[in-house]
């Protein structure tokens, strides 16, 4: 009896592996693709799907809404990967946007100035992953984390003064103390009208006395600013 050979289906190709066709055409269909996904629906299911494939690696997942479309951007935090190079940033990069793709759809064509996808997608290394790396090399100049920030933005006040210990960049301030003129929900603001961001949690470290703010990126994954925090005396 002869036996029936079953012909072998090609895996899926992912996003960076379609090739475009001699007339400039791309037609990508990701395996994980639903229709009738609206964007919370479509983000829950990215998020889900990055933490299983990628268990060791901490994200912060944002989308928005514009008159071009949806857009889907993931905010890498942390990751056992150094990605301190830019051949390693970018080949970590197509590895992921490769997992998001797989929601999506896109055609296009550059000849034509022709695009239209279901989403676009964008892979962002935040500002935590180059705290967190510098962390796990051995940080300059750490700070106890005592103060969470949550406590640090209800508890600094107009009339306070930092005076700037160091700073990892060249800062026409570093020695002085500055007054604190206002406190508003993303900033606090100097006399002089200069501002201060306030950071992500796991970019702050506050011992009730010393405050640190690491602003590191792929060229210096431990630069922060070191403040000295005076309380106004009422």
């Amino acid at each position: 009896m002869a036996t029936t050979v079953q012909p072998e289906i090609p895996p899926h190709l992912l996003y960076s592996q379609t090739p475009y066709d001699e007339r400039g055409n791309f037609d990508y269909r990701g395996d994980l693709f639903c229709p009738d996904d609206d964007l919370p629906v479509l983000c829950r299911r990215i998020a889900q799907h990055m933490a299983g494939t990628f268990p060791d690696m901490s994200i912060a997942l944002r989308s928005s809404r514009f008159s071009g479309g949806r857009k889907v951007t993931v905010e890498i935090l942390d990751s056992p990967e150094d990605l301190t190079g830019r051949d390693a940033q970018d080949a970590f990069i197509v590895r992921l946007r490769d997992q998001i793709e797989r929601f999506g759809y896109t055609r296009t064509n550059p000849l034509q100035d022709y695009w239209n996808c279901s989403f676009y997608a964008e892979v962002v290394i935040a500002r935590a992953y180059w705290a967190a790396l510098a962390a796990r090399r051995g940080p300059a100049n750490p700070v106890e984390k005592i103060l969470p920030l949550a406590s640090f933005k209800k508890r600094l006040k107009a009339g306070d003064s930092l005076k700037l210990l160091h700073s990892s960049y060249h800062h026409r301030a570093l020695g002085q103390a500055r007054k604190v003129v206002e406190v508003r929900s993303k900033d606090f603001v100097f006399e002089g009208r200069s501002f201060c961001d306030f950071p992500r949690a796991a970019n702050f470290a506050c011992d009730g006395r010393l405050v640190r703010i690491a602003i590191g990126d792929e060229h210096d994954p431990d630069a922060h600013l070191l403040y000295e925090w005076h309380p106004h005396a009422c």
